[in-house]
């Protein structure tokens, strides 16, 4: 006779597996009430989707949720260790749910699909569009590029998030809840958050490995000193809830805009090693290419994007070149923060100026009744004029003193962008 698996030996990643949608943590840009996957779990037809997002947010567990609340065979595929006989199998299991005396749905779930190659996708176009199954597939690479448009085109796309703070705190107490491990000092449970990077398994793990430490140590509660010497050198020199990662992020942001790619470099390689999340360093590039260099060079920013593009394609370590790159080039674009300058203007004059009606030739007149009441009346269409430009209109709402936002900077293509500004004003006072 069997006995039943001793629960201390299950991982603890399973144990804390939610057993209904209500103990799902996160994501409830999907699940909340009226939420688009909780929808689709309230409407009692499941359908193919793929669930695209980083590690450790919940993609096999809600692909497993599905199952049990559509009362479904589930089959697991792993895109790493399977193939086209996994794929076969599959199906033969589904036909065999489907014909069976008591007729039951079989939901597929492929884990990381996008190390399927094409033709291994296309295996599972017949059966989906047949709907002897419904197709789940998760990845953490972008669907557009890693997953065929025809499987793609036959699934909805669900985009799921990182965990934030408070969503790993509560799994921490949850993990604490059933004794799992022992009691935290909150530097020391700030500190395990903030190593986890909005993943869970990894949080769980890492609580998994310090269970059995503290066990083997007798120690009653985790201190950060005790948490340091445990998980050694990595987590002491990368700490992404303290002062020391913003005070990295800073250095690197300052000697991008300061125009030393060495030191740029230095910075950008000093988070990697440390265990940064490369696409939250695209995004502060992107933000620096916006921020720092602005029209002086366009192309920064399109670089910038390209950069977090092909980290997406290619991940760790190759696409770590990508932002490599884009960090020199945007160390040695012309700087200029005109735009973000107007911008934060612009905003601070509309936050306290009055809402101003928009002039009556600036307004659109679909109706016949509008042109009645003279919307779009005496509006000069620049493409009409003399080079393009309507010279002496004005488009700022009536009584409003050109607040001159826009300042260009004498640098980069800033230059031409000012000599071009200086002009036209100078056509628009020639014929005030």
């Amino acid at each position: 006779m069997s006995r039943a698996p001793d629960p201390a030996l299950t991982p603890l990643a399973e144990r804390l597996r939610p057993r209904t949608l209500a103990e799902v943590i996160g994501q409830s840009q999907l699940l909340g009430e009226g939420m688009a996957l909780r929808l689709a779990f309230e409407s009692g037809q499941p359908h193919s989707c793929i669930l695209w997002g980083p590690p450790g947010v919940g993609k096999t567990t809600i692909a497993r949720l599905m199952a049990s609340a559509f009362d479904a065979q589930f089959i697991t595929i792993s895109a790493v260790l399977g193939g086209v006989k996994d794929i076969r199998e599959a199906v033969e299991l589904a036909q065999a749910a489907r014909d069976g005396l008591e007729a039951r749905r079989t939901i597929v779930f492929v884990d990381e699909v996008h190390r399927f190659n094409k033709s291994q996708q296309d295996a599972f176009l017949p059966h989906v569009e047949s709907g002897l199954f419904t197709f789940i597939g998760a990845t953490t690479e972008n669907p557009s590029f890693e997953v065929n448009s025809a499987l793609l085109s036959r699934a909805a796309v669900y985009v799921l998030q990182s965990l934030g703070e408070e969503d790993l705190r509560q799994l921490l107490v949850r993990a604490q809840g059933m004794g799992a491990v022992p009691a935290m000092e909150r530097a020391a449970a700030d500190r395990l958050i903030a190593y986890a990077d909005g993943d869970a398994r990894r949080l769980l793990n890492t609580l998994e490995t310090l269970a059995v430490a503290a066990g083997r140590e007798k120690v009653s509660e985790v201190t950060d000193t005790w948490l340091l010497r445990v998980l050694g050198e990595r987590m002491r020199r990368y700490d992404k809830g303290g002062e020391q990662f913003y005070d990295t992020i800073s250095a690197l942001h300052k000697s991008v805009r300061g125009s030393d790619p060495d030191a740029a470099l230095y910075w950008l390689v000093r988070m990697l090693d440390g265990g940064a999340e490369p696409r939250y360093l695209a995004r502060r590039l992107i933000r620096m290419a916006s921020e720092d260099i602005g029209l002086a060079d366009p192309r920064a920013l399109r670089l910038a994007l390209d950069a977090a593009e092909v980290y997406e394609r290619l991940g760790t370590p190759e696409g770590e070149l990508a932002l490599a790159e884009c960090v020199i080039y945007l160390a040695m674009a012309p700087k200029s923060n005109a735009v973000y300058t107007a911008y934060k203007a612009a905003r601070a004059w509309v936050k306290k100026d009055g809402t101003r009606p928009v002039p009556l030739h600036l307004r659109n007149a679909p109706s016949q009744l509008m042109k009645q009441l003279d919307y779009g009346k005496d509006y000069r269409y620049a493409h009409d004029e003399a080079d393009g430009f309507a010279a002496g209109e004005r488009y700022l709402p009536e009584g409003m003193v050109d607040p001159g936002f826009y300042q260009p900077v004498e640098r980069g293509l800033e230059i031409r962008i000012a000599d071009k500004l200086r002009s036209l004003r100078r056509l628009n006072h020639q014929d005030d």
